[in-house]
């Protein structure tokens, strides 16, 4: 399911009783326009329009993000930890083993948890986080040596 257009940072924030700085609103912002992203990709970005932005400050506000339940990060494996708005949908990803391109996939049967395990060992089951690993299109079309830039 893809976000509502307009995305409002501040009454994301207010709504989630997080306070409203510049720099919160500028880590949604660069999360909209660039879904999947490491924490390198969104400082940039950010700096882009905050140079006196820190790395450091970036990582807060993703944490504090993520703890309100407006971001989440994702951690395929072999690969730093990525961050989308994308959250409450439970949701997959597939990846691609080439440029490590990132795409959203719905659930694979359409209602949490998705998957049923054989056993639960007593736990009661919310959601099932699957990764769909392969090669994308872009790729595909490329000679094996010529693989797109990493777009994380």
């Amino acid at each position: 399911m893809p976000l509502a257009s307009p995305l409002d940072p501040t009454a994301m924030l207010r709504g989630a009783g997080l306070r409203v700085t510049a720099t919160r609103v500028a880590v949604i912002e660069a999360l909209e326009q660039l879904p999947h992203s490491g924490v390198e990709t969104l400082v940039a970005r950010v700096e882009a329009d905050l140079p006196t932005t820190s790395r450091q400050a970036v990582h807060h506000v993703l944490g504090d993000l993520a703890g309100a339940g407006l971001v989440r990060r994702i951690e395929p494996a072999g690969h730093p930890g990525l961050y989308e708005l994308r959250v409450g949908d439970n949701h997959h990803h597939l990846v691609c083993q080439r440029c490590g391109t990132v795409a959203d996939v719905d659930c694979v049967t359409g209602h949490a948890p998705c998957l049923t395990p054989s056993e639960t060992k007593g736990f009661d089951l919310a959601q099932a986080e699957v990764t769909f690993w392969g090669v994308c299109a872009d790729c595909s079309t490329s000679p094996a040596g010529l693989a797109p830039a990493t777009h994380a």
